[in-house]
C-alpha cells in the first residue's frame, strides 16, 4: 500500500498529491467524490451520476439558508 499526505490550509483546502492525481487520472477542473463509511473516507474521481445527484440536491437545501439557521448551527 502506498501513502500520500497533504496539509490543510486555513480554508480547509488541500492539494491532491501528484501520485493520487496520476492514479485517478485527475486534471484541473475535475470533480472529486468522497465516499464516507464510519471512520473511513475514500477519494475518487466523480462520475457523471455523482455530479447530477449533487446538482439536483442543491435546490432542496435552500430552506436552511437563513441567518437564524446559521446562528443556531454555527457551533456544530
Amino acid at each position: 500500500m502506498q501513502t500520500a499526505t497533504s496539509k490543510l490550509t486555513k480554508k480547509y483546502q488541500a492539494t491532491v498529491p501528484e501520485v493520487v492525481r496520476k492514479k485517478l487520472k485527475l486534471n484541473a477542473g475535475d470533480v472529486i467524490a468522497f465516499e464516507i463509511e464510519n471512520d473511513t473516507v475514500k477519494l475518487r474521481k466523480a462520475r457523471p451520476v455523482d455530479i447530477e445527484f449533487s446538482s439536483a440536491l442543491v435546490p432542496t437545501l435552500s430552506e436552511w439558508e437563513s441567518q437564524n439557521d446559521e446562528e443556531a448551527y454555527n457551533d456544530l
